[in-house]
């Protein structure tokens, strides 16, 4: 019997000693890296330029892959349904792993289904308006609005969306009232508030710049704990008196649920690294992206956070996709 309790004492140690010596020989393949949207946009561009500088500190291919459709849905499907290697990567962002868990019902759950690898960063929401919105102050337009009960109205990328949930969050901060637009992406609802059928919204910081440059539209405040090089004039909400308020459309690296944590490890280091490295902020910034390199567990933590504050939100603001 005690010889018997030595053996199955030793199998752990086996184990770990084994989990560890496949880490350090990983990866031996290539590595898949599915993007949960289209080739050619932001967020394809943001896991193209992560992956190019990451194969080669891993010393191996990543093939990048884009499955879009569904808001991100079949793309988490597939990566959640895949062995829980190393090699089968996703890059979730805010809308996978945030904003839709928290406002529709969907065939994984964002947590358990997955093993946080490692953050890649974030770009901030900008609050912008018509340029004949008479505010040039967030104070301003606020009281703008409140002047103008019922009148005024503010475009998002669609229901559930982050620019819907991020102007929801302000207006319940704000106790303001403006009625929702929600047109089919981004592009449409720009092309209305600049022709002035809708008078604010709250985009991500990428697509709003080109705009904020031509002067079609003003910023007025940005999400965030610091202000942007880009728009050096242009106050935080915490900053303006909105404590706290924070939003970001966010990057990050995710497997399958169940990845050994040596191989978590090695992915996460490495990845760090990549993220750390001179010339990679210059990089990102095409995206307005700013690295945030953390370690797999605060990344964990962090999407817990995103899910559950999006989920109050979206449950004290009645707002819920209709598949």
């Amino acid at each position: 019997m005690i010889q018997r309790r030595r053996l199955l004492c030793a199998v752990p140690g086996l184990w770990l000693g084994a989990n560890a010596a496949t880490a350090q020989t990983f990866p031996t393949k290539p590595i898949r890296y599915v993007v949960p949207v289209a080739a050619g946009g932001g967020s394809d561009l943001v896991g193209r330029t992560i992956c190019e500088r990451w194969a080669k500190v891993l010393g191996q291919t990543i093939v990048v892959e884009n499955i879009g459709g569904g808001g991100g849905v079949i793309a988490a499907q597939t990566t959640a349904k895949a062995p829980a290697d190393g090699y089968s990567l996703m890059q979730g962002y805010v809308a996978t792993h945030g904003t839709s868990p928290a406002t529709r019902k969907l065939p994984y759950d964002a947590v358990k289904d997955f093993t946080p690898i490692g953050m890649i960063g974030g770009t901030p929401n900008v609050l912008v308006v018509n340029a004949s919105v008479p505010a040039r102050t967030l104070k301003e337009f606020v009281a703008y609005v409140k002047t103008q009960p019922g009148k005024l109205s503010y475009g998002s990328a669609g229901v559930g969306s982050l620019t819907q949930l991020v102007m929801e969050l302000f207006k319940q901060q704000s106790g303001t009232f403006l009625l929702h637009v929600p047109y089919r992406g981004i592009a449409p609802a720009f092309t209305d508030l600049m022709g002035g059928q809708t008078q604010a919204m709250f985009p991500g910081l990428a697509a709003a710049l080109p705009h904020i440059r031509s002067g079609r539209v003003r910023a007025l405040a940005i999400t965030g704990n610091s202000r942007q090089a880009v728009l050096k004039d242009v106050p935080t909400l915490d900053e303006s008196g909105f404590k706290g308020f924070d939003a970001l459309q966010w990057y990050g690296v995710v497997g399958p649920a169940g990845i050994p944590p040596a191989i978590v490890s090695r992915l996460n280091e490495t990845l760090n690294g990549v993220l750390q490295g001179a010339d990679m902020k210059d990089k990102l910034a095409a995206e307005a992206v700013d690295p945030m390199p953390m370690s797999a567990s605060d990344f964990g933590q962090y999407i817990g956070r995103e899910v559950q504050r999006w989920t109050t939100l979206a449950k004290e603001r009645n707002i819920q996709v209709d598949e």
